[in-house]
């Protein structure tokens, strides 16, 4: 049989194959399974609706990371979701197929995919072109991929000869070998391996552990991805969740952290520094979103930090098909940061289409995002080529481009829609800065304005601090017709310096921290128009009359003036009808609640051992017999409630009035 005599050639090569299955639904399960059928292997199937065990949803691929497999189908008929395809891919041994399961390919750009449901914020599945074009022709490009297409005969050629591939045998490789000797001679300090997936880098950590007389302790995103780590690490083998480690007094001569850019960043700086020496290994090159930002942002802050590559393959041989196809179709290229942009910047628009005209512009845009942040992952690639409302400008010289801005269009709700978010009614997808304006701010009708929020902006490292990231910013602002430019950051004093530079204006501070980045999620405006104006100033005048309550709420200074004002305004009152008679959330009515407690006599307990005894939910709850937050937080409501009928009836009574009309938005 053709696909026998295939998977033996593979596997004396040490190579694996991408098979494209292209046809309606039943034509191309029944291939499937019916390859299932004549070859031998684990055959895991990630879809949604697998017909055969074993199987795995994409969302669920990553407990499976650490795991080898031979041979898997990806079903991606109905939504493409390529992080857990390329996931998957890492998992295949050497002779492995990956069977892809693709719609017609006359008709597949026309067809919603369910996968946009996750990061295009529309409400219905859109279908994505750019992504699909982009796709197919990696696939006809490439001489390696089988392509099978309904009503059309299989030509499967035989590979010419080649040499035979001879596997790890266990034993350090020369490049694991020779990092080995320098972690072992390392006395105290941090280092980094980075690699491609499959280059070893788990081994080398399991290996390192074995070798060592002292005591060691791992920690991963993910217990179950430190299998290959145990394998090899013999007795040494200790393993600690991230958190669990933080809040320990565990101490240890080694810290091995697996897959250290999916851990955030404050977290694993803390763990970092409490142990003699540290050994960081993280995937490049991979749909984990974390590139080469990893060593340029985080690794950068360790001085003497001693940095390691692997670039052999291990669990198949160099020059792989498939490693290589899945690279080219989810731009997993990043040597565009070793190249210098050279020469005088020029600043120009692109828009979506480009993904057609200028390709090759727009992928290096998307790597040097990757490289910039090293949170970039395929999603957000597939947001950039087909979700609705993306805009980009680039800063280009003659041979490369020096820095990237990409934006999206936000705003623009009707009336009741966002007085529906203000009173916490309704939060519908996207309009992340938009939403917050009204969610979380003073006016009901924040989310009405157009705004136009920056996504990520990026500057080659070579080209930094010569004004690039100004002019990009400039240059949307001349170009957007809006009433205002947003941006959302995990706050620290050099991005807000930056962002102030830029004549952004501070206008919300979160109320907890980002798991991703350990900071307070900042929102600041650069106003357009009229209405953009009086939104941001109002909006900085709210941020400055609660800073001192959110400050202290936060432990965490607010870079505004103070303009703390005791007695209630009708802001104020706004903001308590709609925490007593709608579903505003506590963090966001706490400083009119404050002043609300200046105001007012009476004992509230709930309101008061919130607020003035900072009493934890779990203690207050105890303290008033209640079963927990909800019925908490039930309590806060209604002493509110209680309070602002107290101060004057006629006035509350008309504003719970009009507040519950606002769900019945139209």
């Amino acid at each position: 049989m053709p696909f026998e005599r295939l998977t033996g050639q593979l596997q004396r090569r040490g190579h694996r194959h991408l098979v494209v299955l292209s046809g309606d639904e039943h034509w191309a399960k029944e291939q499937a399974l019916a390859l299932r059928e004549q070859l031998r292997g684990d055959w895991l199937w990630v879809g949604q609706h697998a017909p055969v065990e074993p199987h795995s949803a994409p969302d669920a691929l990553s407990g499976l990371l650490g795991r080898e497999f031979l041979h898997a189908i990806f079903d991606a008929r109905s939504g493409f979701d390529v992080s857990a395809f390329a996931a998957l891919s890492g998992t295949l041994r050497a002779g492995s197929l990956l069977v892809l399961l693709l719609p017609p390919l006359s008709s597949w750009a026309e067809r919603p995919d369910a996968d946009s449901l996750r990061w295009s914020d529309s409400a219905e599945p859109i279908a994505t072109p750019h992504f699909v074009h982009h796709f197919s022709r990696v696939i006809a490009a490439d001489p390696d991929v089988v392509l099978w297409q309904q009503h059309s005969p299989l030509h499967l050629e035989l590979l010419p000869p080649s040499h035979d591939w001879l596997p790890a045998n266990g034993e350090p490789q020369r490049e694991q070998a020779a990092i080995l000797t320098q972690l072992l001679a390392m006395q105290e300090g941090v280092a980094a391996v980075t690699a491609a997936r499959g280059r070893g880098k788990s081994a080398l950590a399991g290996m390192l552990l074995n070798s060592i007389a002292g005591s060691a302790v791992v920690t991963a995103p993910a217990k179950g991805a430190t299998d290959v780590i145990a394998r090899f690490a013999g007795e040494n083998y200790r393993f600690i969740a991230p958190d669990a480690l933080l809040a320990s007094s565990v101490q240890a001569d080694w810290l091995i952290v697996d897959e250290a850019a999916a851990i955030p960043g404050p977290l694993l700086e803390k763990l970092v520094r409490r142990f003699p020496r540290v050994l960081l290994t993280t995937t490049v090159q991979g749909y984990e979103g974390t590139g080469r930002g990893f060593l340029l942002k985080f690794c950068a802050r360790f001085s003497g930090l001693q940095r390691f590559t692997l670039s052999t393959p291990i669990r198949w041989a160099a020059g792989c098909p498939l490693e290589r196809f899945v690279a080219k179709a989810l731009l997993f290229d990043d040597a565009l940061i070793d190249s210098v942009p050279k020469g005088t910047v020029r600043i120009r628009a692109l828009e979506p289409q480009a993904w057609e005209s200028h390709p090759e512009l727009t992928a290096s845009v998307y790597e040097l995002l990757c490289a910039a942040h090293y949170r970039t992952s395929p999603l957000d690639l597939r947001r950039m080529m087909d979700a609705p409302g993306q805009h980009f400008t680039v800063a280009e010289t003659d041979d490369a481009i020096a820095g990237a801005l990409w934006l999206v269009d936000e705003g623009g709700l009707t009336t009741g829609l966002s007085l529906a978010v203000w009173a916490g009614f309704r939060r519908p997808r996207g309009n992340l800065v938009a939403q917050s304006l009204a969610a979380h701010g003073g006016s009901p009708l924040a989310a009405t304005l157009t705004g136009r929020r920056v996504t990520r902006i990026a500057v080659h490292p070579a080209r930094q601090r010569e004004g690039i990231g100004h002019a990009l910013i400039h240059s949307a602002k001349q170009h957007a017709h809006q009433d205002y430019l947003s941006v959302s950051f995990g706050y620290t004093d050099e991005l807000w310096h930056f962002w102030r530079q830029c004549g952004f204006v501070l206008v919300r501070v979160g109320s907890h921290r980002e798991a991703s980045s350990g900071c307070y999620t900042a929102m600041a405006l650069l106003p357009l128009s009229d209405a953009g104006h009086q939104l941001c100033a109002q909006a900085h005048q709210r941020l400055c009359r609660d800073a001192r309550v959110l400050s202290a709420w936060n432990a965490e200074q607010i870079p505004v003036e103070d303009g703390w004002e005791a007695t209630l305004n009708h802001d104020d009152w706004l903001e308590l009808a709609g925490f007593a008679f709608a579903h505003r959330p506590f963090s966001t009515s706490v400083a009119a609640l404050t002043r609300l407690l200046l105001t007012v006599e009476a004992p509230l307990p709930a309101l008061r051992g919130k607020i003035e005894g900072q009493k934890d939910d779990a203690t207050l709850s105890a303290e008033l017999a209640l079963s927990g937050r909800k019925a908490l937080l039930a309590m806060l409501r209604a002493e509110t409630a209680q309070m602002l009928e107290f101060l004057d009836t006629d006035r509350c009574q008309r504003l719970k009035h009009d507040i519950l009309q606002w769900q019945f938005f139209q």
